[in-house]
């Protein structure tokens, strides 16, 4: 699992680590994460829809934030569950690019053991740098 819950962080809100050893590795584990918080069995989410994600900024770290937006989007706008199977990072013209194939389901609370909600990603510590060992984020969410 390459992410990892910080406890000291924030008092009503959930932080947590992710890495990879490429920067799509570490949004995948970002995304795992974050879902992650909202349902407590991650396979228990089965690959019924499919959503194509697609987000732009000119900075990685805003990119990260909006791309986890989408995920809180489609949670409580179309109760959809979503896992990444595919995602594609590029930059361009000084800009970056994020595309992703998202698999997923309806929430059902009967189906899916669920921990809290989520209702935003903030901007509170998040962060995301180029390390030795790949590359990692630091976030945290509004439940």
């Amino acid at each position: 699992m390459p992410y990892q819950y910080l406890e000291d962080v924030a008092t009503a809100d959930i932080a947590f680590e992710a890495w990879g050893e490429t920067v799509e590795e570490m949004f995948k584990a970002t995304a795992d994460a974050t879902m992650n918080v909202m349902v407590e069995d991650l396979n228990a989410i089965d690959s019924k829809e499919q959503k194509i994600l697609s987000v732009e900024d000119d900075e990685i770290d805003l990119l990260l934030f909006q791309f986890l937006q989408e995920l809180i989007f489609y949670k409580d706008a179309q109760d959809l569950l979503l896992r990444i199977e595919d995602l594609h990072i590029k930059k361009e013209d000084g800009r970056f690019s994020c595309l992703a194939e998202a698999y997923g389901e309806k929430l059902d609370a009967g189906k899916h053991a669920l921990n809290v909600d989520i209702k935003a990603i903030t901007l509170h510590r998040f962060e995301v740098k180029e390390t030795l060992r790949g590359w990692e984020a630091t976030v945290v969410l509004d439940i």
